[in-house]
């Protein structure tokens, strides 16, 4: 093993519902599926089909809070809305993401309505199904390893010497929220993550599997929720990010199993 000890965790971020503002926290647990409470819950559209901010940006702007054992949702058109386990229905229904047949419980009427007025549109809330887990690429994974309702696996890692090099290049600097990382990494050189193969943060070691294909979502202001016209920083690392698996910001890891991790944590790299 190989390790610097100037290399840490410096941020850990959530995303309870897929597409919706984030979260950041001093700890997370990590589960098989990602991080706890980690895009586990998603919206749909009238065909069960998941939505997200590449086509509706004005996802952006509603912001997530945990309050107790309840989620709190906050709009800029209507009072809040609180969210818990109880809410939802217990018989699943099958739901679309990307190429995956998998299930989710919808929630009550109401909450349904809340962010069908939001957004304009019919949509249903659904939370993850458990029982019956949806599996990772098989290309990038190993049988049984499973995520939550994230683009294709449980965690994204990004250094923030990527960020800094990506923001060196661009007239108007962007944040780490435009990439929606779990976790960020601090004090390694600009795109280290790209050879990481298997790293150790806290209790947990985590298999480097696949480079994360950026799309249209990064030009979304997290703060405005409004596309960037000129398709920034999309465009920026179209000229020195794309490969032949896309336009590549970030590293995409399956854990090995359960644990803690915290901000401070060192990173230790296996392979």
């Amino acid at each position: 093993m190989s390790a610097n000890p100037k290399t840490f965790l410096s941020e850990i971020s959530i995303y309870p519902v897929k597409s919706l503002s984030g979260i950041q926290l001093d700890e997370a647990k990590v589960e098989t599926i990602g991080l706890q409470q980690d895009r586990t819950m998603m919206l749909i559209d009238e065909n069960n089909v998941f939505i997200t901010q590449r086509k509706y940006p004005e996802l952006a702007l509603l912001e997530v809070k945990l309050k107790h054992n309840t989620i709190l949702i906050k709009s800029p058109k209507q009072q809040p809305i609180q969210i818990s386990a109880s809410d939802f229905q217990v018989t699943p229904l099958p739901v679309t993401i990307w190429k995956d047949n998998c299930y989710g419980c919808v929630a009550s009427e109401s909450i349904n309505s809340w962010f069908s007025e939001y957004l304009g549109f019919t949509v249903k809330l659904v939370t993850y199904y458990h029982t019956n887990p949806r599996p990772t690429d098989v290309k990038y994974s190993k049988p049984g390893d499973i995520v939550s309702y994230a683009d294709g696996y449980p965690v994204l890692v990004i250094s923030s010497g990527s960020l800094a090099d990506l923001n060196s290049r661009l007239q108007q600097p962007v944040s780490m929220k435009h990439f929606r990382p779990n976790i960020v990494i601090d004090n390694c050189e600009p795109y280290a993550e790209d050879d990481w193969q298997q790293i150790r943060i806290g209790e947990v070691i985590f298999d480097a599997v696949k480079p994360c294909s950026r799309c249209i979502l990064t030009t979304v202001n997290p703060q405005t929720g409004i596309k960037d016209p000129q398709q920034e920083p999309l465009k920026t690392l179209t000229q020195y990010r794309k490969f032949d698996s896309g336009i590549i910001f970030g590293k995409n890891l399956i854990p090995h199993s359960s644990g803690k991790i915290k901000l401070g944590d060192q990173l230790t790299i296996i392979r």
